[in-house]
């Protein structure tokens, strides 16, 4: 090879060695870096990396998942003289063939996707890059999520239809399952307790509730709950009650502890709504960026709103762990301050996201 020939290519292999680095003013990539191409010089998929694509491991292709999110995973690509190390990974979540989220992680081969929707078929694939070169794009695989999902907790998400006659939940007290419309708390010592495994300190609280008229028996009655642990809901540290009051009738009132703050119902804001034995309402408590709010529907999710008020607050909601109840636990009050006796609930949620539509069927 001639000297000039010799220094041209010299000079064509440091340009692309240099064009393999992330970052434009980094030091040269190792000489064992993937040979990059140019443009005008793609493969025939548009690829500009010579290397594999991903090998996909999970989820599976085709199949069914059974909650709202789920995490995609490959394999690294290997080659001959590369070092895997350098790569970043793009992943792309497809609905009919249109990007629909779009992700790239330096540190992983993995993409954890959330807040999935109801009953889709999403495809999925990735490839590897480095710097602006790129690999080319795996398989596509896809997955489907469920229609109206059985229960399930999943961090700090739960759903609960209790409709179905079973519970994700801890069933205290007496509690019996009405086929086909929810769950009845019996007496003022029935509950349903979630244990999360996570904080929601920034989420909605919500239920479908019936059969709890203005007057039933006790006194602060409670429709739902959360605390920190299990020490006393009364004096908990971390105490977000809600409150259907049997004394005075039809009264609704609530507590919420936070961090460093506390707010709660005061005086002529305690509130009497009336409530009618045969009617769904939906009780939705919302929480975060400093502002907590109790919404009560009557006739479901798209029904007239009765109750709407809330109050702003400093610090975080932020129980660890996190337990939540339909009903109340009895604290110190005694069991008149417990569970609105008699009320059927279901389509519990909770979760930072907020009521999905399937949760108002």
């Amino acid at each position: 090879m001639s000297k000039k020939y010799y220094l041209a290519f010299a000079g064509a292999l440091l340009a692309i060695t240099v064009g393999c680095s992330d970052k434009p003013n980094s030091p040269a990539a190792p000489s064992n870096a993937p040979t990059a191409v140019d443009d005008t010089n793609a493969a025939a998929d548009g690829s500009t990396l010579k290397v594999p694509p991903p090998t996909q491991t999970a989820p599976a292709n085709g199949v069914a998942i059974e909650q709202f999110e789920t995490t995609l995973k490959v394999n690294r690509v290997t080659g001959s003289f590369v070092n895997t190390s350098q790569f970043a990974y793009r992943f792309q979540l497809l609905v009919n063939g249109t990007v629909a989220r779009d992700f790239r992680t330096s540190t992983t081969s993995e993409w954890k996707v959330t807040d999935l929707d109801v009953n889709v078929t999403y495809g999925w694939r990735a490839r590897a890059e480095q710097g602006q070169f790129f690999g080319p794009w795996s398989a596509t695989w896809t997955f489907k999520t469920p229609d109206i999902p059985e229960g399930y907790i999943a961090g700090g998400e739960g759903y609960d239809p209790l409709w179905t006659g079973k519970t994700v939940g801890d069933i205290n007290g007496a509690v019996e399952f009405v086929a086909n419309t929810g769950a009845k708390m019996v007496g003022h010592g029935s509950h349903i307790e979630y244990a999360l495994g996570a904080t929601v300190d920034d989420g909605e609280f919500s239920m479908l509730v019936t059969n709890a008229p203005s007057n039933t028996e006790g006194n602060k009655t409670k429709i739902m709950s959360m605390r920190e642990g299990r020490s006393d809901i009364t004096t908990n540290d971390r105490r977000f009650t809600i409150e259907k009051r049997g004394n005075p009738a039809g009264v609704v009132a609530w507590r919420v502890i936070t961090h460093n703050d506390q707010i709660d119902t005061v005086g002529a804001e305690r509130v009497e709504r009336t409530f009618h034995a045969n009617r769904w309402y939906l009780w939705s408590a919302r929480w975060g960026g400093g502002r907590f709010n109790l919404t009560i529907r009557e006739d479901g999710a798209s029904g007239k709103v009765i109750y709407n008020f809330g109050k702003s607050y400093s610090g975080a909601y932020d129980p660890n762990p996190q337990l939540a109840y339909v009903g109340a636990p009895i604290g110190r009050g005694g069991s008149r301050d417990a569970t609105v006796p008699g009320m059927i609930a279901k389509q519990v949620w909770l979760s930072h996201r907020e009521r999905p539509d399937f949760a108002n069927k």
